[in-house]
């Protein structure tokens, strides 16, 4: 039989242990140690959630690879046609791991109607483009349908719904300029059939989804002809090994690049988030790990004549500090019990009712979005407890220097 477990269950049944000069620091112990759980969940799902909303809303925009051609072109418009005659296309049949291949083309345009304008880039599509990240934040209305004849049908964001007052069946003029300024510009009258709300300000107020189509006439190219393409990828972890590979298997006049590489800003940023979450890792461990030595130091301080009686009956060091550990384990899992319990039930809350709202201008969200991984939560409270209780071996080793004949008193 464990004696020592038995022991530590006996201690912690204890009334007087309830009531002990112990209990209010032990009480303190625990809730140090369920506010940290709490705060590295809502840390580690923030954080995390934050970093996988920016991204799916820029491969959303943009693809994880974009393939064009070899130019100096750093615009958001595409100037030279790439031929839709690629290997790669429609299928990457040479690189695994690849969900779409859609063509695209952009064209800077300006929106106008009886009482504003406003420039936008029109973003044309073809019916091979992935609607999924669309679907998503639709808001209004449907998904254009661009199987037929050229359509006119369109979809915009709500930014530009509420800034120029155009509504979901609303017909507007879109204004472009040929290469030749003098002469009158292309106009296309299109109809708002959606309405998409990504929170991704620098996108959504600038951004209409249309037919490809129109901009191949408006640049006289001929059907085979597009800006370029846009690869998506299965999983957002091999983005760097995927655009290498891409890079590779398209040919010499084509350039590939990963949303990495062309927003490096924007991800340096959002990888800053992990080193703020290891460091509200570490210093909550710390914090809980230490309460705990001091609520463990008083507990073995309060028991020292049961120490000298173990010493005496020929209890090793060893047994009588496997006692107060387990004891010290008890209280670190109460304590994180009660701080999964506390931290889900925030987190959840925020999950499906949004009641922390962010600035989009800043955070490119509208609210704080929750990434939950039930790995990451069972490896935080496996780690915690494993850390807890390494820390909590320091303070048993006073064990060792308890005298049993001072330790036991005779009344």
């Amino acid at each position: 039989m464990n004696y020592e477990l038995f022991l530590a269950k006996r201690i912690i049944a204890a009334k007087q242990y309830k009531s002990s000069i112990s209990s209010p620091i032990i009480k303190i112990a625990i809730l140090a140690i369920a506010v940290g759980m709490v705060v590295m969940m809502i840390a580690i799902a923030t954080g995390f959630g934050l970093q996988q909303k920016i991204r799916e809303k820029l491969s959303g925009f943009n693809g994880h690879i974009q393939i064009t051609n070899f130019d100096n072109n750093n615009s958001e418009i595409t100037l030279e046609p790439v031929s839709k005659n690629q290997e790669f296309y429609p299928e990457f049949k040479n690189v695994s791991d690849i969900k779409n291949v859609q063509v695209f083309a952009t064209k800077g345009g300006i929106i106008r109607t009886e009482t504003d304008f406003e420039g936008i880039i029109f973003k044309g599509v073809a019916k091979d483009y992935d609607w999924t990240f669309f679907e998503e934040y639709l808001v209004e209305g449907k998904i254009p349908d661009f199987y037929g004849e050229v359509s006119n049908d369109v979809l915009i964001s709500k930014e530009i719904s509420n800034r120029l007052n155009i509504n979901l069946g609303d017909k507007f003029n879109i204004l472009f300029v040929k290469e030749n300024p003098s002469k009158a510009p292309w106009i296309r009258v299109v109809k708002v059939v959606g309405v998409y709300n990504s929170g991704f300000q620098e996108f959504d107020e600038n951004f209409v989804i249309a037919d490809i189509r129109h901009i191949q006439k408006m640049n006289r190219w001929t059907e085979d002809e597009v800006g370029g393409f846009e690869v998506l990828i299965n999983d957002f972890k091999d983005i760097k090994i995927k655009s290498d590979e891409v890079y590779t298997q398209t040919a010499s006049t084509l350039n590939s690049q990963s949303i990495m590489d062309k927003y490096p800003g924007i991800f340096e940023w959002i990888s800053l988030f992990d080193n703020n979450i290891y460091l509200i890792i570490v210093i909550m461990i710390l914090v809980a790990g230490i309460n705990m030595i001091t609520a463990l130091l008083v507990l073995i301080l309060e028991r020292t004549q049961m120490i000298g009686i173990l010493k005496a009956l020929g209890s090793n060091n060893v047994s009588i500090r496997k006692v107060f550990l387990y004891n010290a384990a008890y209280l670190v899992l109460k304590g994180l019990f009660w701080g999964n319990l506390i931290g889900l039930t925030i987190l959840f809350i925020q999950k499906y009712f949004g009641v922390i709202t962010l600035n989009p201008e800043t955070y490119y969200v509208s609210e704080a979005p929750v990434y939950l991984d039930f790995w990451y939560i069972i490896l935080l409270n496996i780690g915690t407890l494993l850390l807890c209780l390494i820390m909590l071996i320091i303070p048993t080793l006073i064990i060792s220097k308890i005298d049993p004949v001072k330790s036991i008193k005779f009344e």
